[in-house]
């Protein structure tokens, strides 16, 4: 760790950031990955983006968990959300709000934007690609420099996430001026036949959630968010950027197009990877985010052997660095992290004594840990893997226990 690493990490302010960066993981992300199984990969990105500040393109057929997962960070977001469907016919005024009567009266041209695009906080544009001529400028300059205008009218705009998504890739140039402020691109597809009982479980709780009214708590504030973007600058990123430099250039010797906007913007991307992770600097296993640059799916296998090459030295070097914590996206592969799933366990476990008298509660319980079950038996580290068995055997012991009891 580099002297300024560790002035930042003295840093008050970094610090409450650290604990701000620690809430997201445990209470938005990690819900939703039990909510949306195998869907892991997609809100991953959607963390790192929302601490970087940058905007996430989804790419994917319908029925595909897009938008619910999208509303589900939302709602675990204290800040104001904003989606809208796009067709072809879609008019400024339905996204950005129509010209205020009152105001025209008085001879003033002044857009009435309650509720609209230009107040969200958390914006996400389902079929984004079927933007028309109409708003195109203006949702060009929305989302690139985070500014509305309207004739002499200007505002500047407060997004701290802004999502899009398309079951398709842009074909004309217009579009592909609007697909690229998107700076992380990721597929989201139907789950492995394997998965598909889990993903028709988690989902039937989570509808009945829904049917009964229940909400998540907003655990985190928009304003925290922010505090949190604004601990990407004070990130030391020098140790990684030869390692850096070297891949931008091996990409490019691919013919994969990195312009010098696109790699200034990534290193926000490995500087959140970082916070994300409870560090003050940038580790080479950060440098995964470049796998999800891609502007054409032939791109996809191509960027992930390159950047894995140079990923996979970090995990080679781990046991020399065993404190050093490490993105769970930074393995490459889609297996569940005997880390994450530990810790879901060790939350199941603290609420095993309290649901003593609350049958549905053992029986939510019991269900989670079918899941967690069957998510264990794709950890790759054999060790990992028994101790997780034993411990999941061991933690349905402990409840059927209560219930018997009780009964």
């Amino acid at each position: 760790m580099s002297d300024a690493a560790t002035d930042t990490l003295a840093d008050q302010s970094f610090q409450a950031g650290l604990q701000i960066a620690a809430r997201i993981r445990s209470h938005v992300l990690e819900p939703l990955k039990s909510d949306f199984v195998g869907k892991d990969e997609v809100i991953d990105l959607l963390g790192v983006c929302l601490v970087s500040g940058e905007n996430l393109f989804l790419l994917g057929p319908p029925g595909t968990a897009k938008s619910a997962i999208v509303r589900g960070l939302a709602a675990r977001l204290d800040g104001r959300y904003f989606d809208y469907l796009l067709t072809r016919f879609t008019e400024p005024s339905e996204l950005f709000g129509p010209f205020d009567i009152r105001k025209l009266r008085d001879g003033e041209l002044l857009t009435n934007t309650e509720g609209m695009l230009p107040e969200g906080e958390i914006v996400f544009l389902d079929e984004l690609l079927n933007a028309n001529s109409a708003i195109l400028n203006s949702l060009l300059m929305a989302l690139n420099e985070k500014v509305f205008r309207r004739g002499r009218e200007t505002r500047n705009l407060g997004f701290v996430l802004t999502v899009g998504a398309s079951n398709r890739l842009p074909e004309d140039e217009a579009l592909t001026a609007l697909f690229d402020r998107f700076l992380l691109r990721v597929q989201s597809n139907n789950v492995p036949d394997e998965q598909l009982a889990n993903v028709l479980q988690a989902g039937w709780h989570l509808q009945a959630k829904g049917q009964s009214g229940e909400v998540p708590d907003r655990v985190i504030s928009v304003d925290e968010v922010r505090q949190l973007q604004s601990c990407i600058a004070k990130v030391d990123v020098s140790g990684t950027r030869n390692d850096y430099v070297n891949l931008i250039h091996r990409l490019r010797h691919a013919g994969i197009d990195v312009s010098d906007r696109r790699a200034v913007r990534v290193q926000r991307l490995a500087a959140a990877s970082a916070l994300m992770c409870g560090r003050s600097y940038t580790d080479v296993s950060d440098l995964w985010v470049l796998r999800y640059i891609w502007d054409t799916l032939e791109q996809v296998e191509v960027l992930a052997n390159i950047v894995d090459e140079v990923v996979s030295r970090t995990s080679d070097s781990s046991e020399d660095s065993p404190t050093i914590a490490i993105h769970p996206r930074a393995a490459g592969a889609d297996a569940p992290n005997a880390e994450d799933l530990s810790r879901d366990l060790s939350q199941l476990e603290s609420q095993i004594a309290s649901a003593a008298n609350d049958k549905a509660k053992r029986s939510w319980i019991a269900d989670r840990l079918s899941i967690l079950a069957s998510r264990c038996e794709w950890v790759a580290n054999e060790e990992s893997r028994t101790f997780l068995r034993d411990r999941i055997q061991q933690l349905m012991t402990q409840l059927n226990n209560t219930g018997e009891a009780v009964s």
